[in-house]
């Protein structure tokens, strides 16, 4: 399984949604189920999955499913396949 599929997973299980609706454009608060508390719950989510701990810069600033893999590239996680 690619990085980017595990991420898809982890987006879907957290969240409770489709893995089909997990795309580069799925953005925060864009759907019900991606709220504050949501958030969080997926970056502890995304940190465990990877065995990393975002930074607080990177918590923020994860704002869709697209950021998600921009922001995790550069704990030397291979997005591009």
């Amino acid at each position: 399984m690619t990085h980017s599929e595990q991420l898809a997973h982890v987006f879907a299980e957290t969240l409770g949604i489709d893995i089909d609706t997990v795309i580069d454009s799925l953005q925060y608060n864009s759907i019900p189920e991606w709220d504050s508390v949501n958030h969080m719950a997926l970056v502890v989510a995304i940190d465990a999955e990877f065995d990393i701990t975002m930074d607080t810069d990177d918590v923020i600033d994860m704002s869709s499913f697209g950021k998600a893999k921009e922001l995790l590239a550069k704990y030397n996680l291979d997005f591009s396949k």
